[in-house]
């Protein structure tokens, strides 16, 4: 069996591309990266990182035009600014909608899109990284386990019973995520996780604080801070 696993250069993609070696060993698993109009391409430069440190295949795609759109902070022709502030905190402003880090049904198109090619490189799971601290409050409805269900059963309808989704870290929180990739010795290391572009992480982006509480969560600190 060959998985394909959605790989951001972050925590959670990273752990999810440790989770699927150790079961299907490297050479039957291929790491597939989107560029969707972000501010900065640090993220993509950590997952091609990531696939030269496993020795697996690596793909990437761009999406950007899909997200010419969208108004979304994260993309480079936003006019918004990227929040400094936790999640929690934004959402108490969101009044039940997404933040505005949300990308509008990224992991939907993502998914889509890794479907077809998981399916030409003869492929039966994806794996991708949601979990539920992201889901939290519809902060990033396209990560609850609502969505990861009704994709899993479009796609597997949709390819033909030949392909299936999965989540490991759909019932975990970002703590927990890291104490599995502690575990698996992910090279968290060359990860990126901030918003923002700079030579080192912000700290006060949404993303970054999620990272640091789950690394203090562990009593370790994060390796990619020099």
């Amino acid at each position: 069996m060959k998985a394909l696993v959605l790989s951001s250069g972050g925590v959670d993609s990273t752990t999810c591309l440790g989770m699927a070696i150790e079961k299907y060993k490297k050479e039957n698993v291929l790491s597939l990266s989107m560029y969707y109009g972000q501010k900065h391409e640090k993220e993509l430069k950590a997952a091609r990182e990531v696939a030269k440190y496993y020795g697996i295949e690596h793909m990437e795609l761009d999406l950007a035009t899909i997200f010419s759109y969208s108004n979304c902070s994260l993309l480079k022709q936003s006019d918004e600014e990227i929040p400094q502030e936790a999640y929690d905190e934004q959402l108490k402003k969101a009044e039940g909608k997404p933040v505005s880090t949300y990308v509008p049904f990224r992991n939907g198109l993502f998914l889509s899109t890794a479907a077809s090619i998981a399916l030409s490189r003869d492929c039966s799971v994806i794996y991708y990284g949601a979990h539920k601290d992201d889901a939290a409050g519809s902060a990033y409805p396209d990560c609850s386990k609502a969505f990861n269900d009704a994709m899993g059963t479009a796609i597997y309808e949709g390819s033909g019973k030949q392909l299936h989704i999965e989540a490991p870290l759909i019932d975990m929180n970002k703590a927990s995520v890291v104490k599995e990739g502690l575990r698996l010795k992910v090279p968290y290391e060359l990860t990126w996780s901030c918003y923002e572009g700079g030579e080192q992480p912000c700290g006060i982006c949404g993303t970054c604080i999620d990272r640091q509480r789950a690394f203090e969560a562990n009593g370790v600190k994060d390796p990619a801070l020099n």
